[in-house]
């Protein structure tokens, strides 16, 4: 199985976490600023991971991929945030942000991979 494949389908399974997690702040916590910035960057990576796929050249592909390279770090931000102030217990906390950041190391190992293959 190639990283790009498995970017994909981590990608889609982090961005399933982050919908229920989103749905999960805004009814039982009542938080609605935090979680949509939560939203809008986890569903973000996958989406840019996908559109990656069609990329019309291999510098178009890096720089998609550095742009969910970007979501997902803005991601790790925001699931810190909301952990350090309560909306996550600490278990659901630290597993989203595992998640997160197995897919930074696995999208960094993607774009340096293909730098080197220029």
């Amino acid at each position: 199985m190639t990283d790009r494949f498995v970017a994909r389908e981590k990608s889609r399974a982090f961005a399933l976490r982050v919908v229920k997690s989103f749905q999960y702040l805004q009814t039982v916590k009542k938080e609605y600023v935090l979680s949509k910035q939560l939203l809008r960057s986890g569903t973000a990576i996958g989406a840019l991971v996908r559109e990656a796929e069609y990329a019309e050249s291999r510098d178009d592909f890096i720089h998609k991929m550095h742009i969910a390279l970007k979501e997902a770090n803005e991601t790790d931000y925001w699931i810190d945030l909301l952990s350090d102030s309560g909306y996550f217990n600490e278990l659901a906390g630290d597993s989203l942000q595992a998640d997160c950041r197995e897919l930074l190391r696995l999208l960094i190992a993607i774009i340096k991979t293909t730098k080197s293959r220029r």
